[in-house]
């Protein structure tokens, strides 16, 4: 772990399939952006011989490979796989984005892995976000360690940054946060910067200096020793008190010194537990150099110190009709479950997904069985269908290195699964499994959007249905009140993203409109109607008159309709004529043209003709009583309400409820959870919070949540309402 004896710098090839589980490490990298989460996959793949010296994949490409829009908008905005190896493992690098927008991503390099990596800037700090995802992984026992970046900035300081992340994520035990390694600097420059060019390892006393691009081993000068001492003894007996060894603590305390070896073996099985959580720092090679500063001492804690998949429990596994499945952990020889990942479109070979093996072992031009459920709300259809897979193989910048198998553990890419979508399930066809899915984040930023053009609009739909195959946190909506098509995102660059692979990956030009929400009418009070169709033009004529009372209902009762015709005035046969016509006016509206609620509508009276009456003519006088009697009458526009509940931090909670009243919110209560939050409860209308996602994250700086959940319909205030009605009159 670093600090071995036998450090191998050079023992290091090209990822291929793994052989057994234990030879696996698959490792997300967290942070926020701008950490350095890409530039330190890069470095431990040119550390690990995966790349050459000028940082370029030899067969062309770089080590993690973006498409245009990522670089477009300099920042990364999908999962991504880089594999390594080294000493004889093979490690499944997922690099994260670190924006907000992204963390369906996040989430689903989170469910793929078995431990994390939380990578800290030195120069920026640890942000909220950041914080929330430790949370996540402490709550379900994720091993994590901590990689402090950006050392080469001017007022970087790492042991700073190792007390604030002690402070951040070590909880009521600061002494789980601790470094295994310190900086050595090298000579201040005019600045007065010195530049860290080597690590001192607390635990073996030895310097490796990193200064010549090469990793070289020295031992310290006797005046270097006792700046190490107090962080070596706080070190040790910070991995005692983890020890499973209950005697060591004693023993160390009488004064017994332990050594090196027996501390190591204790520190990694203390950081596979998820009990005790290393810092390391890390920084990229220079030009020319083949090491980057850390890097050797971060596989070394990859390959030793996190665990195996065969420590870290498979997700719950079911039938397809829902009846428990259990497995054996991570079993190559067991039945088949897979879970698709990622999902992303090549123009050259079609769909590409990429796939994390839980049991059983994948083989190329297999027949699987590909289960879906549980997304029907976002626009994805519960499936479950046979495919024959094409080709496996693992990501190497730009190309793919073609494999045989892919066993329990491991990961891979898999080519032509044309139904499969994020979050499905890979099954042997004649044992069909499905996987719990993970959590998904609740899209909350709607994005009305309409074809462009003629042209868009005949591809509209299949690119749609592309786009939310491959990130099933963005819902897909065909509300039928508005007749609009609706992107439901996770904020702005989300938004932005979907347009640009529509545009780009898809080749459909939209146009984005207004995001309306679904209003409806009722009357306020009590009003008569009559319906006169009578039309003689010689031949068969039309006859109808009905006179109707409308009055309002409690919310929710939508459209009652009575008869109370006596003698017949209104022949029976034309009366659910009367109701037709009735029901068709109230779909339409009124007043500003919503759908009319929550009124019953009587029927008292009537007319008709032996000869000329008829069903379209009694439903044509039915259409025009109702609109006769809300000519009458006050007609209340009403407005859909939201639940609302925010999670959000102590010391926002003040901001939060100012700003959900100044939306016309009523704040139903808070509640005291966990971790220093608040939970506030407030019914806000939809119209107001239509980007409350981008506004809330603005306010609590990225560390508040929220959902939502339609209420009811009420009244608009009269001065709202008025705008609309005028806004409607202007269109139509």
């Amino acid at each position: 772990m670093g600090d071995k004896a036998n450090a191998h710098p050079g023992a290091a090839g090209r990822a291929t399939a793994a052989d057994h589980p234990a030879s696996v490490r698959n490792v997300v990298l967290v942070g926020h952006s701008g950490s350095g989460k890409t530039t330190l996959v890069e470095a431990l793949a040119l550390t690990a011989g995966a790349v050459n010296r000028a940082g370029r994949v030899e067969d062309g490409g770089t080590v993690s490979d973006y498409d245009d829009i990522e670089h477009r908008q300099q920042r990364s905005v999908q999962l991504s796989l880089v594999p390594v190896e080294w000493d004889g493992i093979k490690v499944n690098l997922l690099d994260t984005p670190g924006y907000a927008d992204f963390v369906g991503e996040l989430r689903a390099g989170l469910r793929a892995a078995d431990a994390a990596l939380f990578v800290v800037s030195a120069s920026d700090g640890v942000d909220g976000s950041t914080r929330m995802v430790w949370e996540e992984c402490a709550a379900v026992g994720m091993p994590r360690a901590i990689v402090v970046t950006h050392l080469e900035a001017a007022r970087a300081d790492f042991e700073e940054m190792t007390r604030i992340c002690a402070e951040t994520f070590g909880g009521d035990d600061p002494d789980a946060v601790l470094p295994l390694y310190l900086p050595l600097h090298g000579p201040q420059g005019p600045d007065g910067h010195a530049p860290v060019t080597g690590l001192t390892g607390l635990l073996s006393q030895k310097l490796f200096d990193y200064s010549s691009g090469e990793r070289k081993e020295s031992e310290p000068g006797e005046d270097q020793l006792p700046g190490i001492e107090e962080a070596r003894n706080r070190l040790i007996e910070g991995i005692i008190s983890e020890s499973e060894d209950e005697t060591l603590m004693d023993r160390y305390l009488g004064g017994e010194q332990v050594d090196v070896e027996t501390l190591i073996d204790d520190l990694e099985r203390a950081v596979a537990r998820g009990v005790f959580h290393p810092v390391l720092a890390a920084a990229p090679a220079a030009e020319g150099a083949r090491q980057g500063l850390g890097t050797v001492e971060l596989l070394e804690l990859i390959t030793g110190g996190f665990p195996t998949p065969l420590e870290h429990e498979a997700p719950r596994v079911t039938t397809v009709d829902g009846k428990p499945r259990e497995l054996k952990t991570c079993d190559p020889d067991g039945p088949l479950v897979a879970e698709v990942v990622k999902t992303a479109s090549d123009p050259y070979v079609g769909r590409v997904s990429l796939v994390r093996v839980f049991s059983g072992t994948l083989r190329a031009d297999d027949t699987v069985h590909v289960s879906g459920h549980g997304l029907a709300d976002r626009g994805h259809e519960d499936h479950d269908v046979d495919e024959r897979i094409g080709a496996l193989s693992a990501p190497f910048g730009k190309h793919q290195r073609t494999l045989t198998h892919a066993i329990a553990g491991d990961m891979a890419c898999v080519a032509k699964l044309n139904r499969a979508e994020t979050g499905d399930t890979l099954s042997a066809k004649d044992d069909p499994l499905l996987m719990e899915p993970w959590e998904m984040p609740d899209p909350l930023l709607p994005l009305a959007i309409q074809a462009h053009s003629k042209a868009d609009e005949d591809k509209l739909s299949q690119g749609l249905g592309r786009l939310v195959a491959e990130d099933p946190t963005m819902r897909l909506e065909q509300n039928q009140d508005t007749h609009q098509v609706v992107l439901w995102c996770l904020g702005e660059a989300h938004s932005d993203v979907a347009l640009e692979r529509l545009r780009t990956r898809y080749g459909v030009q939209v146009d984005v409109v207004p995001h309306k929400v679904s209003l409806r009418e009722t009357f306020a009070g009590k009003s008569a109607g009559r319906g006169r169709h009578v039309k003689q033009s010689g031949g068969h004529g039309q006859y109808a008159i009905c006179e109707i009372e409308v009055e309002p209902l409690p919310g929710g009762s939508g459209i009652e309709f009575v008869d109370k015709v006596v003698g017949g005035a209104v022949p029976r046969q034309f009366i659910p004529s009367v109701e037709k016509g009735v029901r068709a006016q109230a779909a339409k509206g009124v007043a500003a043209g919503y759908p009319l609620i929550d009124v019953r509508v009587t029927l008292l009276d009537g007319k008709a003709h032996s000869v000329d009456s008829s069903d379209a003519a009694f439903q044509t006088a039915g259409a025009l009583a109702l609109r006769e009697a809300a000519a009458e009458v006050k007609i209340h526009l009403l407005e859909p309400v939201a639940e609302v509940s925010v999670l959000v931090g102590d010391e926002y909670v003040g901001a939060v409820m100012s700003d959900l009243s100044g939306r016309r919110g009523r704040v139903l209560g808070t509640e005291q959870t966990s971790g220093g939050r608040t939970l506030v409860r407030a019914e806000v209308p939809e119209i107001e919070i239509g980007r409350y996602a981008v506004d809330l994250r603005s306010l609590s700086h990225g560390t508040a949540r929220f959902s939502r959940s339609y209420a009811r319909h009420e009244p608009m205030p009269p001065q709202i309402a008025e705008r609309i009605r005028e806004e409607a009159r202007a269109a139509s």
